[in-house]
């Protein structure tokens, strides 16, 4: 089953979104995602954390 997520659901104004068929592929996207356009953002294990509880099946 793909595994998806968008900045919206962790509260941003962004509109990128994300679709993959694994939710450690959809953290690599999401995470260089956040390098580029979120650089407010420290990345380390706590935002994986967050980010791995916002990701939604997708059908």
């Amino acid at each position: 089953m793909a595994k998806s997520i968008s900045c919206k659901d962790a509260g941003k104004t962004c509109d990128w979104s994300a679709t993959a068929e694994s939710e450690d592929k959809l953290l690599e996207i999401t995470l260089e995602h956040v390098k580029e356009h979120h650089k407010e953002l420290t990345i380390n294990s706590e935002l994986s954390k967050n980010i791995r509880a916002l990701i939604k099946d997708t059908s």
